[in-house]
């Protein structure tokens, strides 16, 4: 693990890319993703890694950004929403209204993409599981459900 005991210009892999970004030690994953490179899809919610609202995959799994260092996050893949390009989760979430403001969304999509990539054949109970860790304020979770939901029958189908 790399020390970083002052500001220091650092190489970040996100989205595929490597970026050079100067960060502090004290600096969140989701401050400099969101001030320093201008990936404003991570959203500030609570900023105490309750709402969800911020969460990227760090390795392919969910991670909450408020709650992760940047130095950290050195040596790893990073993907973001903007990073998730025409997704088959992206186009389930608008075919099953799974958003209403927004706010949560982005969120959302990351925990949904990276459950049908780890874990494709999840039943109700695995779905239910992992969309707890986001809270959506308007539209309730059975859209989002069904969207998840989809998008294994989709997977599920092309492996079959």
């Amino acid at each position: 693990m790399i020390e970083i005991l002052e500001p220091s210009i650092v190489t970040l892999n996100v989205n595929g890319v490597d970026r050079k970004v100067t960060v502090k030690p004290s600096d969140t994953l989701l401050f400099t993703l969101r001030n320093e490179l201008g990936l404003t899809g991570a959203k500030p919610g609570c900023e105490n890694g309750d709402c969800g609202a911020c969460t990227v995959l760090v390795d392919g799994w969910p991670i909450k950004s408020c709650l992760m260092l940047t130095v950290e996050a050195l040596g790893k893949n990073i993907l973001t929403v903007e990073g998730l390009k025409n997704t088959t989760i992206q186009k389930a979430f608008v075919e099953n209204f799974s958003f209403q403001c927004g706010y949560c969304t982005s969120g959302f999509l990351m925990v949904c993409h990276a459950l049908a990539t780890v874990q494709p054949d999840a039943n109700e109970a695995v779905i239910e599981e992992w969309l707890q860790s986001n809270i959506c304020r308007c539209t309730g979770y059975e859209e989002i459900g069904n969207a998840i939901k989809s998008t294994l029958n989709q997977i599920n189908t092309m492996q079959g």
